[in-house]
């Protein structure tokens, strides 16, 4: 009968992709069991939406079914995401990451990427919250598809909830028709209430859509609650990159990371298959490149994102299957890859930071 020695020996030859480290070094094979032939074991992802998981998978499974004496091999995968290591005092329970999208102008669907980024999340089996921090234009509850928020508790508010996802926004909390005509001190106060008198509860992700530019919302928030990283959500055309430039650089400013650039409406699929390119071409690509930053990915022009937005359905939910759905779910998936790099990086490769 194989040992659990030798089991671990041959798991200690397998790599995690994306931290380059093998899963035993790393504390990610949980549950391990032998019965005669047979072995079990759980291997405990640093995400739910880990891109590369049917690899790693596949890759254990392989590892021990070449020991002598193993004829069946059972692997369940299972994830804890590690915190970023940040203190974030201001927070009663803990969130472990903190992920803020960006834009330098108003109009590239920003907040569509925000929204479908934290449903897609949530969808995995990650505890996620999403924070609408655009104070002078909420659009979070309508494209989530609610309106209040429920009842006090203990004095605290407590957020609403939408396809698995936490919500707050100060769209909750005054009428649609009102504007809001404040000045920086009270868009920081509302942004730190929004932090400290909201009961999140423990999340793996809370998901921030910031406001288009780079003034105060950005700037209290980065005082407020430490950043894991941004992404810049762009246009191709030349004009929405030479804002999302500005966005980029004022993350770099606030010294937060940045995991990359998100290219929208990036082409509209014809019929007869062919692409045409409504806002040009390749300026996202372009502008990763040259600010030394990843490009995640590409999301195509399609008028259900609209629909969906306006209905309170997020395209992943209506039409998961789709084009721009599957863009979606592919961007997500990269995004966690590099928030859990990020996080292991944070806390030195210390393995007690996966287990929780």
């Amino acid at each position: 009968m194989v040992s659990e020695k030798e089991v671990m020996v041959a798991l200690g030859k397998v790599q995690e992709p994306e931290l380059h480290r093998d899963l035993v070094s790393l504390s990610m094979i949980r549950d391990l069991k032998i019965e005669g032939s047979k072995v079990v074991f759980t291997v405990m992802l640093t995400t739910p939406a880990c891109p590369l998981k049917t690899r790693i998978e596949r890759e254990a499974r392989e590892a021990v079914a070449a020991l002598p004496g193993v004829e069946t091999v059972e692997v369940t995968l299972d994830a804890n995401v590690p915190s970023d290591g940040r203190s974030r005092g201001l927070l009663d329970l803990p969130i472990r990451n903190a992920i803020a999208v960006a834009s330098g102008k108003g109009g590239v669907g920003k907040s569509t990427v925000a929204v479908n980024l934290a449903v897609v999340l949530a969808k995995s089996g990650a505890r996620v919250g999403l924070l609408d921090a655009d104070i002078y234009g909420p659009n979070v509850p309508t494209m989530m598809g609610v309106d209040r928020l429920p009842p006090l508790r203990n004095q605290k508010l407590i957020p609403a909830e939408a396809y698995g996802v936490k919500l707050m926004s100060i769209g909750f909390l005054v009428k649609p028709e009102q504007p809001l005509i404040w000045r920086g001190p009270m868009l920081h106060s509302a942004i730190r209430q929004f932090l400290t008198d909201v009961e999140w509860g423990e999340l793996d992700y809370l998901v921030i859509d910031l406001p288009p530019g780079t003034g105060d919302a950005a700037l209290s928030l980065a005082q407020s609650l430490p950043l894991s990283g941004g992404v810049i959500v762009t246009l191709p055309q030349q004009v929405s990159l030479d804002d999302a430039r500005r966005g980029l650089e004022m993350f770099r400013q606030l010294e937060v990371e940045v995991f990359g650039v998100i290219e929208n409406m990036s082409y509209l699929e014809l019929p007869d298959g062919t692409r045409m390119d409504v806002f040009g071409t390749g300026g996202g690509e372009r502008l990763a490149a040259e600010s030394g930053v990843p490009f995640i990915g590409a999301i195509p022009l399609d008028p259900a994102v609209r629909a969906g937005g306006d209905a309170g359905t997020p395209v992943v939910v209506t039409d998961p299957d789709s084009p721009v759905a599957r863009a979606l779910n592919q961007i997500t998936e990269d995004l966690a890859a590099k928030i859990s790099v990020a996080a292991v990086k944070q806390a030195n490769f210390i393995p007690i930071n996966l287990i929780g």
